[in-house]
């Protein structure tokens, strides 16, 4: 006898055959069993992680279905070890999925607004409000917002038609298009 060697639990031995015989005849009563031992550990893994009851639920689901599919990938040595890791790793592919991007009114984030976007039967007022807007411009800014958005010439091309540097070109271009939003918003109110 050897008495330094771990002694094998019936539950080892019982999880090593679950796990067989639902590789082998693919049917979830057997993966069922087993996972229903494991259900406890999972659902404190995922409370752990996710903070609440509910998601924690729902997450102990969904594990069920991540292993009716991984099991068979993966070869496991011990059931229990990997369950807990696969199931910290779904908790945190949870927690990052979660973290959703901050939602920004489309108005902050476009040039112009609905102004310089009019929709087919406002199109040829926005474009006379926009040749009236552009007349009210300063010379530079007037001539590299034109360039630049009705020619579509880069900035080099500008500086090099100008005679501007580049900075100033970005400048003009940036301050152009700012006045031009104020004038519009200003003639649709």
């Amino acid at each position: 006898m050897n008495f330094f060697r771990k002694p094998v639990k019936p539950t080892d031995a019982d999880d090593d055959k679950l796990l067989t015989l639902y590789r082998e005849s693919g049917d979830l009563l057997h993966l069922g069993k087993l996972y229903e031992k494991q259900m406890p550990l999972v659902y404190g893994v995922c409370l752990k992680y996710l903070k609440d009851e509910e998601q924690a639920k729902d997450a102990v689901m969904g594990i069920f279905e991540e292993l009716t599919v991984k099991v068979k990938q993966h070869d496991i040595k011990q059931f229990k070890s990997w369950l807990y890791v696969l199931s910290r790793n779904y908790c945190l592919m949870q927690l990052r999925a979660g973290k959703k991007m901050e939602v920004i009114n489309l108005d902050d984030v476009m040039e112009f607004s609905l102004i310089l976007h009019p929709d087919d039967n406002n199109r040829e007022a926005a474009m006379q409000a926009l040749e009236k807007c552009m007349e009210k411009l300063p010379l530079n800014q007037k001539q590299t917002v034109s360039l630049f958005y009705l020619n579509e010439k880069c900035y080099k091309e500008i500086t090099e038609l100008t005679g501007f540097t580049l900075n100033e070109v970005k400048s003009f271009i940036q301050n152009g298009k700012r006045n031009l939003k104020i004038c519009l918003e200003k003639n649709s109110e």
